[in-house]
C-alpha cells in the first residue's frame, strides 16, 4: 500500500464526522511518571511508551476550514485550541492501535465545546484565547494564550531550521503519529475515533516557554510536572485531517 492510501478510511467510513485543518502546531512534551496516567487510560487501552517513558504534551494550533459532516461550521471557520493529551495503545486483533487521550481541550467557542462534550463526552473548556505567528526565513515562532480563571496563561516555541519527516522510530514520529483517538464515556465505557491526516513535518524547537497555571487547569500532579522544563518542544506546520464517527469498543486491551 502506498504512503498516501495509508490514511484512506475503511469503506464504511467514507464520510469522516469532521473535516479541518490543524496548522501551526506548537507542541511541549513532558516526560512523567506513568503511573499518573494510568488511572486516566480509557478502558480496553493501555499507556504508551517511548524507551520505557511516558508522555503527556501540551499542544496549541490553529483550527481552520471545519466542517461537521460536510457542512461548514458557520462563525467558527477559525480558531485557537489548546490541549492536553497522552499517548495510549490497544490490541484490536493482530492490530497493535496507537492512539491519543485528551486530559483536556481549550477552545474560545462555547458552541464548539458544548459540541465536542455532547458528542464525544471529550473534556473541552471555554476561554478567551488569542495567538500569534511570526515567520522569518527559516525560523517559525508561534504562541498560543488563553484566559482561565481571571489569568492568562501561554506556550511559545521558535522552531530551529525547517520541517523535516520524523525519522521512523524517532520521539517525533511516536508523538506525531497517531491514527486513533480514545475517550472514557461516564458509564466506564470507551469510544475509539478514527484520526486521519498525512505524516507531519517536525522542526524541533530552537526555544520553548510556558507559563500555565497547570495545578488549577489539570491537578497538583499534572500542574507539577508542568512546571518543569519540557523534555522536547516541536513546531509543525500541519495538515488536513479527517476525524470519523466513534464507535463503542468492547473493553479488553
Amino acid at each position: 500500500m502506498s504512503k498516501a492510501n495509508s490514511f484512506l478510511p475503511s469503506a464504511r467510513q467514507a464520510k469522516p464526522f469532521l473535516s479541518a485543518e490543524w496548522r501551526d502546531l506548537a507542541m511541549l512534551n513532558f516526560a512523567v511518571d506513568r503511573e499518573l496516567l494510568d488511572r486516566l487510560a480509557p478502558q480496553g487501552t493501555v499507556v504508551d511508551t517511548y524507551d520505557g517513558e511516558a508522555y503527556v504534551s501540551l499542544v496549541g494550533f490553529l483550527f481552520a476550514k471545519t466542517r461537521v459532516m460536510g457542512i461548514p461550521l458557520l462563525f467558527h471557520q477559525q480558531f485557537e485550541e489548546v490541549n492536553l493529551r497522552f499517548y495510549v495503545r490497544r490490541m484490536c486483533g493482530g492490530e497493535t492501535r496507537r492512539g491519543v487521550v485528551f486530559i483536556k481541550e481549550i477552545v474560545p467557542a462555547f458552541l464548539i465545546s458544548r459540541s465536542a462534550r455532547f458528542f464525544y463526552n471529550e473534556n473541552y473548556i471555554t476561554c478567551p484565547m488569542r495567538h500569534r505567528i511570526d515567520n522569518a526565513g527559516a525560523q517559525t515562532k508561534l504562541e498560543y494564550s488563553w484566559r482561565y480563571d481571571g489569568k492568562w496563561n501561554h506556550i511559545a516555541v521558535i522552531s530551529n531550521g525547517n520541517p523535516q519527516p520524523a525519522k521512523p522510530r524517532s520521539l517525533e514520529e511516536f508523538i506525531t503519529h497517531h491514527e486513533w483517538g480514545y475517550t472514557g464515556q461516564r458509564d466506564g465505557r470507551c469510544l475509539e475515533y478514527r484520526v486521519s491526516h498525512p505524516r507531519w513535518d517536525v522542526a524541533s524547537a530552537a526555544e520553548s516557554s510556558i507559563e500555565c497555571d497547570g495545578t488549577a487547569l489539570y491537578g497538583a500532579n499534572l500542574g507539577a510536572a508542568l512546571c518543569k522544563p519540557p523534555s522536547s518542544a516541536f513546531v509543525i506546520p500541519g495538515s488536513a485531517v479527517d476525524v470519523y464517527r466513534a464507535t463503542c469498543i468492547d473493553g479488553r486491551a
